[in-house]
């Protein structure tokens, strides 16, 4: 790996904590956003507002090319995350955003398992210990005395699997196409299934003129900067890396929602929550070989 220069480590190590901040914003976005709009209608208008800005930021460079040669992708990318967007805004009805933020981190699990089923992978012995670890913690969260399926757990869980499979589709599709293109038409996909969606769950409102600006501040943030930085920080930094700080998402989340709404994280969510971090974290090192592994080391295969 060539030397980075002083700029460009200097621009990681600011663009890093940026990063951190915007990707803690998802839920708590959210959640702002639902004395506005139905769950339906807040993901929608945001996405719009998004796609709108990704298009006045990149006029005269979008070209109908990579939609005319992957439609299908696109299709397929928009209903994953679409759907993804429309559960996560519903699920924050339910739980509070540092919970659905760490719940959220279990995606690392679900691509290990889209890896073994699908690209044939391997897993060893440490990793699953730092799985079964973190699901213990998934459990701990989601199945509460008095309270034993909390929906917005579960739905929080069944979108991340959704998104590990988006991920997992534009690492094997998406890899040839030009970055801009790919985000506008990406963006563009997912806004048009979150339209379909809303209109069919009859959720469509008229935004107020404070609604209107919840709803571009969102956009400006959850899809252009968070996803932008991490782009940017994705071509000067090994993913696994950026996977393990990024796995302080949803402390920086838990801040942001004890300030914003009250309330404190109860003692089963902070074990569960310390539970599930600790299992992503053993599998996210193990992944990128910061684990020490013996020279011949026992491996289970899919």
């Amino acid at each position: 790996m060539p030397a980075r220069s002083d700029g460009s480590v200097a621009l990681t190590r600011l663009t890093v904590p940026l990063l951190l901040i915007a990707d803690s914003l998802y839920y708590v976005f959210a959640r702002l956003l639902l004395p506005h709009f139905p769950p339906a209608a807040g993901a929608f208008y945001m996405m719009a507002a998004g796609a709108i800005v990704v298009f006045v930021g990149l006029r005269g460079r979008i070209s109908l090319g990579a939609l005319r040669r992957h439609p299908w992708f696109f299709l397929a990318i928009g209903l994953l995350v679409g759907v993804n967007t429309n559960m996560g805004f519903v699920a924050v009805r339910y739980v509070d955003p540092g919970t659905a933020s760490l719940l959220s981190r279990t995606s690392i699990l679900f691509s290990l398992a889209l890896g073994i089923l699908w690209l044939r992978e391997r897993l060893t012995r440490v990793e699953v210990a730092g799985s079964a670890l973190a699901l213990m913690g998934v459990a701990v969260i989601s199945f509460q005395p008095g309270d034993y399926l909390r929906v917005g757990a579960l739905i929080v869980i069944a979108s991340t699997l959704l998104y590990a499979i988006h991920s997992a589709v534009v690492k094997r599709y998406g890899g040839d196409m030009p970055l801009g293109e790919f985000l506008f038409y990406r963006v563009v996909a997912v806004a048009s299934v979150l339209l379909v969606l809303a209109a069919a769950q009859g959720a469509l409102v008229w935004p107020s003129a404070v609604g209107w600006g919840w709803v571009f501040l969102a956009g400006l943030v959850n899809v252009v900067v968070s996803r932008g930085l991490y782009y940017l920080v994705l071509r000067r930094m090994d993913m696994s890396v950026l996977t393990i700080i990024l796995t302080l998402t949803p402390v920086v989340t838990w801040v942001w929602s004890i300030a914003l709404f009250g309330g404190r994280p109860t003692a089963a969510e902070i074990g569960g929550g310390v539970a599930t971090l600790a299992g992503v974290l053993i599998v996210t090192a193990s992944r990128a070989g910061i684990l020490r592994r013996p020279t011949r080391r026992p491996e289970w295969s899919a």
